[in-house]
């Protein structure tokens, strides 16, 4: 067992959800640990974890968490030789207030309202944040569809290769913050207005053929796969990661998803694909 994750990030963003999904995807989660034992537990997990994917430490569910101390432990762990990983959960201040609200919930941390707990928090973990070789954007997501997305991102890839996924969205369900390039396709023709497209997907081939088979959809594709190609390998030589590209019209129902999915085959092999609202419309 080389891999090993480490999941941090706001308050409400998701944490218990990506602990069950990452136990669902063979990993050995371990919650709460203080920070002083996750290289010793490390060590320990590392020589007898063969039947396990990685280990995963979530932290920070009591608050209080040193961000600096967090950082220097992945640094360590990766001068160990570990494939050590960060990965931040988020969700917009609005939402966060509402998720706390709803199952009224103390916030951990301290403060005169939830407002400010909330702000608090992302200030005193904005350097994990930055630093995060993943994040995560949890505020569109529901429980089910965040447990789809860390299952596809963490199941069955290669520990060390970079981690490339591809994610269809709709501009009327906002974009996706975590997402590093985003391209838009409302400029292809849309099947909401064949009738007989409507109630279908881009996962079904006669939309997917109707979207794909297009002049300006086969220019487009060609250009953003071949951009891809050269750009995916300078960032893992720089170090990245993860390496994420949302494909958005709409609704995210019918050009997204079937560009979405085409991009992901024209790629190859180590491609996660992510589909954010085609359940939605």
């Amino acid at each position: 067992m080389n891999e090993i994750l480490v999941v941090a990030g706001m308050s409400g963003a998701g944490r218990s959800t990506v602990s069950a999904a990452l136990e669902d995807a063979a990993w050995s989660v371990i919650d709460n640990l203080p920070l002083e034992l996750i290289t010793r537990v490390s060590e320990l997990a590392s020589p007898g974890g063969a039947e396990s994917t990685g280990l995963a430490f979530i932290v920070g569910r009591s608050g209080g968490l040193d961000p600096e101390h967090l950082l220097r432990t992945i640094a360590e762990l990766r001068q160990q030789g570990f494939a050590a990983r960060l990965l931040f959960l988020d969700a917009p201040d609005d939402v966060l207030v509402s998720r706390f609200e709803g199952n009224r919930r103390r916030h951990p941390v301290s403060a005169s309202s939830v407002v400010n707990a909330i702000q608090g928090e992302r200030n005193l973990l904005r350097p994990l944040m930055e630093s995060a070789d993943l994040n995560i954007d949890t505020g569109a997501l529901n429980t089910n569809q965040l447990r789809r997305r860390i299952a596809e991102l963490f199941n069955s890839i290669p520990s060390g290769s970079m981690r490339i996924n591809i994610m269809s969205f709709g501009y009327s369900n906002g974009i996706p913050r975590d997402a590093d390039v985003v391209m838009d396709c409302r400029f292809l023709p849309n099947p909401h207005w064949v009738e007989e497209l409507r109630a279908h997907t881009g996962l079904e081939s006669e939309v997917s053929e109707y979207v794909v088979s297009h002049a300006d959809a086969q220019r487009f594709l060609t250009d953003v796969v071949g951009m891809l190609n050269w750009q995916i390998p300078v960032f893992a030589k720089e170090g990245k990661t993860y390496f994420s590209v949302a494909f958005g019209c709409t609704g995210g129902k019918h050009r997204s998803v079937a560009i979405a999915e085409e991009i992901a085959t024209r790629l190859g092999g180590g491609v996660t694909v992510f589909h954010r609202d085609v359940e939605r419309s």
